[in-house]
């Protein structure tokens, strides 16, 4: 039989109205989780263990919470008996409870940066425990039986919700209020849970970075019609390893951003480059100044296919693995993010 471990971190999914505080709290604990998901007499379902990571509403974590996050699942899955709680003989699998705000950044740091073949399955809930329709226990029902199917080995970070399941890299939140707010926009989810099966469509090629810490002076910054550069400019003089802009369209930056970009490359800042918009790689074929060449020419960073929030971490855990400017870009592109239909 297949163990799966569950680490509760908060979010909405662990939430209920109180009365005295006059809304929603964290009600639901790790072992609540448990509890709920034994009382469903399903015999399909596999050894389940839980514990408590935090909790917090995840639009609090830090940088510092969520890489002792990642390094709590590495723990698990590597060796449970050398971890600070020990979990089981052996997991096979491990399900996190999240809040949905930052979830998807969540799930693409561990896909980023935990290695092995076993599964690692992010969920959450979009009603609180004590509304009507609370979908929290079959999400997290969903997600315990992805985690143990021999189908999820290989496939890196996932997020299963509303009975889907998206690759980490591809998935983001779309809407504040709905039920079906995670989508994998172009390229949709890899599969579907329907009632005990796990349908996988399509498969991901997943690579990891070997690093063992984030670098937290990393910021994100989006463009909008004429916005002058003095937020990047600061940026750099505030100690800043790193930027990721997010330009328009293809790669394309005003004029007067080119400056302020090629500034911040003089003085060792690595600037990544990805599209404001919802999906799309990056490339033009025009030559005005702040085009997409002239982004290639001055030595920007390009991140295809990913957005802004998850871009930024994949530039963190390249200055967390590397100094050097040129192992930094070495890094950087030996990451592709080309799905596999």
């Amino acid at each position: 039989m297949s163990r799966i471990h569950i680490i509760a971190t908060g979010g909405t999914i662990a939430m209920a109205h109180d009365e005295e505080a006059g809304g929603a709290v964290l009600s639901l604990h790790g072992g609540d989780f448990l509890q709920r998901l034994l009382s469903q007499a399903d015999p399909g379902l596999p050894e389940i263990t839980s514990e408590e990571y935090g909790p917090l509403p995840s639009a609090h974590f830090t940088v510092e919470h969520l890489w002792g996050l990642r390094e709590r699942v590495a723990a698990v899955l590597r060796n449970p008996f050398s971890s600070r709680k020990r979990v089981s003989d052996s997991v096979d699998g491990v399900v996190l409870t999240h809040g949905t705000d930052s979830l998807e950044e969540t799930a693409y740091l561990l896909d980023l940066t935990v290695p092995g073949d076993k599964p690692m399955v992010v969920t959450g809930a979009m009603r609180v425990a004590s509304q009507p329709g609370y979908e929290g226990i079959a999400n997290l029902l969903a997600a315990v039986r992805v985690a143990a199917s021999p189908e999820a080995r290989g496939l890196g970070a996932l997020v299963v919700l509303n009975d889907e399941i998206h690759a980490a890299r591809d998935v983001t939140k779309m809407h504040s209020q709905s039920l079906d707010t995670f989508q994998s926009p172009f390229w949709g989810p890899l599969g579907r849970v329907e009632a005990d099966r796990i349908m996988i469509t399509r498969k991901v090629e997943r690579q990891t970075i070997p690093c063992e810490r984030l670098e937290p002076r990393v910021y994100l910054l989006k463009l909008a019609v004429g916005m002058d550069a003095e937020l990047l400019r600061h940026a750099v003089a505030l100690g800043a390893r790193g930027v990721v802009i997010e330009t328009f369209g293809g790669g394309r930056v005003p004029p007067w951003w080119l400056e302020a970009i090629e500034e911040a490359i003089a003085q060792g800042v690595m600037v990544a480059v990805t599209t404001r918009c919802p999906t799309g790689r990056l490339y033009d074929p025009y030559r005005y100044v702040g085009a997409y060449h002239d982004l290639v020419r001055v030595g920007c960073l390009l991140a295809h296919g990913l957005n802004g929030p998850k871009a930024r971490l994949r530039l963190m855990a390249t200055l967390g693995a590397a100094q050097n400017p040129q192992e930094i870009k070495s890094i950087w592109q030996s990451i592709s993010h080309q799905p596999h239909p």
